[in-house]
């Protein structure tokens, strides 16, 4: 994948205050306040920051943390996982491959085949119904 690479300018003029806090300085929205958390149309959720696509909503379940979860991404190669040993805990960071946005964090509790919860914040994604997409 291509990567994209803006400046903190060019990052700032693209996305709004709570996207930048989130993508591109690794914040957390608070729990149930995110706009998809609790969205069930079908469709397609993309980075915010790039428009890469990330999660299919068929891959979209309730998982009551109070932020939008979902048991894979579309393409594994979509997404990068780091090891994150902040706030006094280690937990694995995901990322969007294509321009490094802080997407949230994955977790080993989900539900599925590979039993992975992806909890994502809303303010680094966009969504398309299915029939945008």
């Amino acid at each position: 994948m291509d990567k994209l690479t803006l400046s903190e300018a060019e990052w700032r003029d693209r996305l709004s205050p709570e996207q930048y806090h989130v993508l591109r300085e690794a914040g957390t929205e608070r729990a149930f306040t995110g706009k998809y958390n609790s969205n069930k149309a079908d469709g397609v959720y993309y980075c915010a920051g790039c428009g890469t696509e990330l999660f299919d909503a068929e891959e979209k379940y309730d998982s009551g943390s109070g932020w939008p979860s979902f048991t894979a991404p579309v393409d594994i190669d979509a997404v990068e996982e780091i090891r994150d040993a902040s706030h006094g805990m280690i937990r694995t960071e995901v990322r969007c491959a294509t321009c490094e946005g802080h997407l949230g964090h994955v977790f080993p509790d989900g539900p599925g085949v590979n039993g992975l919860r992806y909890c994502m914040n809303s303010a680094g994604l966009a969504f398309k119904p299915r029939d945008e997409a």
